[in-house]
């Protein structure tokens, strides 16, 4: 082919994201070449590009007529199922690619096996970044949020183009170089973490508006648009008002009410929790969306556990301290909104927390402030308080937790009244919301100079002799304490028997 002919970059795997990444990559004035194994995809791409501005975009329906298509030092793109399929395109792609050829895999995938990748092709001469891409199918058409890690000179090959293709914000386009290894794959897992903790405390914030206020979809569609505008502002609370808007075609009311509740999962929340677990890192936000992921898809069990409960008296969804309650809406709708606010940044700042455990184990440095910049914009998390997310890294780049910032410190403890108010009066209604409880909980133990794990560290040593330290001094101890406590009870039982003889005694 001439030299003029040849794409600036290839993309393989043309389902819904694929395409659309290929088409905002010729949006931005770069041909780019696209495969897929199932020609029809291709067809349908090249027609999509074609209805849409007459896009530079070519098709290709064999590996190496795509690979050949591409100027050198080539760059792939490969987005498709992780794992298996991955392996199986890059063996497909990569006998017609030279040294100094990139592969970029932009799929959710398990970050070790990138960093396997990266060895396997740098043994070729090729080179190799697992990216994150955020934002869904709406995102990858008009600007995502992009996490690239592995060799960095893969991304100087990509990154005039990874700069036009993503979102932008006030202060750059959002994507950056996050780190080698699988740096890029792990940001974007911890991420999704991340998304899950917020859908389920926007979640709860939902339940408990319409089950204990009374609030109507339409009510609470007004509710999500207003705290939109103020410091929830956010991709999540957005789409979420308009979720409470769109009618059931097939009947009447609203279609959120007909939907069954039980959430679906890819595998990347069950993976941050998993490594939260790892690192002894404390995510409870995360996990307990995690869990109530699990215990929705328990549907028949549910159902079969509210008529047995139902029969024994519990006094069905909402138990009795509500009922003929006058609830004074105003104040729970701000309350609410304040509990959302306050357990949402304990869910960023346990991701964050993460994020810098597992760049201290592997040597990455990942820049936490420029991480939350570039989830500004395209990305399903982002939000206004990034921005701040992002200040208070800058401030303070070995700041421990986000709750510590004095700025976030300020808010947590102006919003932990309205807070406590909506945890307890959901317990007192027999509401679960896991994700504000468990946050709260996360808050308290954070923020208390002592625990009870004292106590718990004096169990371990009675059974199993693990040792204790001191506050007094230091070292390592070990109590013998059964042998102690039967001496000690001893004497006791030997007092209360003088006593009751009416003896005392002063030793």
């Amino acid at each position: 082919m001439e030299a003029a002919a040849l794409s600036r970059i290839g993309l393989a795997g043309l389902a819904v994201m694929g395409q659309n990444l290929a088409l905002n990559i010729a949006d931005k004035g770069f041909p780019i070449s696209v495969y897929n194994r199932t020609a029809s995809k291709v067809d349908e791409t090249v027609g999509r590009a074609a209805v849409e501005g007459g896009l530079p975009l070519s098709g290709h329906h064999s590996p190496r007529d795509f690979v050949l298509s591409i100027a050198r030092p080539r760059s792939v793109i490969i987005l498709v199922k992780a794992g298996a399929p991955v392996d199986q395109t890059i063996a497909s792609l990569s006998q017609f690619m030279d040294p100094g050829d990139s592969i970029i895999d932009g799929g959710n995938e398990w970050y070790e096996n990138t960093e396997r990748r990266l060895r396997e092709a740098a043994a070729r001469g090729l080179l190799y970044l697992g990216m994150g891409v955020s934002g869904g199918e709406d995102g990858a058409r008009h600007g995502p949020s992009l996490m690239p890690g592995g060799h960095l000179q893969a991304y100087h090959n990509v990154q005039d183009v990874l700069a036009r293709v993503a979102a932008q914000v006030d202060d750059g386009p959002c994507v950056t170089f996050v780190g080698e290894g699988g740096a890029g794959n792990f940001v974007k897992m911890v991420h999704n973490g991340i998304e899950y903790g917020d859908m389920q405390l926007i979640s709860e914030a939902y339940d408990v508006l319409r089950t204990v206020g009374g609030l109507s979809n339409r009510e609470l569609a007004e509710i999500f648009a207003e705290w939109n505008s103020g410091e929830l502002e956010s991709f999540l609370i957005e789409i979420t008002a308009d979720i409470f808007r769109v009618p059931d075609e097939h009947g009447e009311g609203e279609l959120v009410d007909k939907i069954l509740d039980k959430t679906g999962m890819k595998g990347t929340g069950k993976w941050t929790v998993q490594q939260a677990a790892e690192l002894s890192v404390a995510a409870p936000t995360i996990a307990s969306s995690l869990d109530s992921r699990y215990l929705s898809g328990l549907k028949e069990e549910r159902e079969a556990a509210a008529r047995v409960l139902d029969e024994a008296g519990i006094g069905g969804e909402v138990s009795g301290p509500l009922l003929g309650r006058t609830i004074d809406k105003k104040r729970l709708i701000d309350d609410v909104r304040q509990a959302l606010y306050a357990s949402k940044i304990c869910s960023y700042a346990q991701g964050m927390n993460l994020l810098r455990a597992k760049s201290e184990e592997k040597g990455w440095n990942l820049n936490l402030g420029e991480l939350a910049r570039i989830w500004k914009g395209g990305c399903i998390i982002r939000a206004r308080f990034l921005d701040r997310i992002k200040k208070a890294y800058e401030r303070n780049r070995r700041l421990a937790n986000l709750i510590v910032d004095p700025e976030f410190a300020r808010e947590m403890v102006q919003r932990q009244g309205a807070w406590r108010r909506v945890v307890g009066l959901a317990i007192e209604a027999g509401i679960s919301t896991p994700g504000m409880c468990s946050s709260l909980a996360y808050f308290d133990t954070y923020r208390r100079a002592r625990l009870p794990a004292n106590l718990v560290q004096a169990q371990r040593d009675y059974f199993g002799a693990h040792t204790y330290e001191r506050v007094d001094r230091p070292g390592s101890f070990h109590t013998e304490w059964s042998k102690i406590a039967r001496q000690s009870n001893a004497g006791a039982g030997y007092y209360f028997y003088c006593a009751n003889e009416g003896m005392r005694y002063a030793e």
